[in-house]
């Protein structure tokens, strides 16, 4: 009795029906992908286009999951009806020859004033101080800045030029070709100024004569405890 041939896709078989050498069907076929390499494509196409800040290619996303173009594009349109079927607040939109995550439509007023309120966020004090540094002494470098305040601004100065308050205007010519920092005109507009110029003189927060000499007379009572007997006594100051 003649064997039968073997199935295509399958191996043929050696002594005892064992297969003589092990076989892997790979198929463009959506119907023979395995159930767990799909699956896995998929959780890889979410978690891919969630980290990334533009559009990922079709192609992009193929070569990453070992897939076909046409079995991404299957499984991406899966994914978007299946956020639309859960109701879900964000979709898996196709833009640009590319897939990326975007809010809902439908969502569009509460993201209007989420945005609308977060940008009135106050900017807490040092990096106020960051910024009044910035624009009275511009421009400047990151470590003049930092020189003043007596402390790393790095992390503030990242703050501010996020918020668009502050920007690169130029390098310093000198050893190291340091960025020069200075303000910008979103900052202006904040504060209602029509240029640099308008900004109020450091003389205005300058304290007085005699509030300096309070300061200085209060500093050295704190640390000569003999003037406390002699202001009392009406001594100036003790020899």
């Amino acid at each position: 009795m003649n064997p039968q041939p073997p199935r295509p896709g399958f191996p043929g078989t050696g002594p005892a029906g064992r297969p003589a050498f092990p076989v892997i069907v790979v198929s463009d076929d959506d119907d023979f992908a395995p159930r767990d390499v799909r699956a896995e494509a998929r959780r890889a196409i979410e978690a891919v286009v969630l980290a990334a800040t533009e559009p990922v290619p079709t192609r992009t996303l193929a070569e990453l999951v070992e897939c076909s173009v046409d079995v991404v594009a299957q499984i991406c349109a899966e994914l978007a009806a299946e956020y639309e079927r859960d109701g879900r607040g964000f979709e898996l939109a196709e833009v640009a020859g590319g897939y990326r995550y975007q809010t809902h439509p439908d969502l569009a007023p509460y993201v209007e004033q989420f945005v609308l309120e977060g940008q009135h966020v106050r900017l807490s004090g040092p990096a106020l101080e960051t910024l009044a540094i910035v624009a009275y002494k511009q421009p400047i470098t990151r470590g003049q800045i930092s020189a003043i305040r007596g402390v790393s601004v790095e992390s503030t100065l990242a703050t501010l030029v996020q918020r668009g308050y502050v920007e690169e205007v130029a390098r310093d010519p000198g050893p190291g070709l340091a960025v020069l920092y200075g303000t910008t005109s979103r900052f202006l507009e904040r504060l209602g100024l029509g240029s640099l110029a308008d900004l109020p003189s450091l003389g205005d927060f300058v304290p007085g004569p005699e509030v300096v000499e309070a300061l200085e007379r209060g500093l050295r009572l704190d640390q000569d405890p003999r003037l406390d007997s002699a202001v009392a006594e009406g001594v100036d100051d003790p020899a």
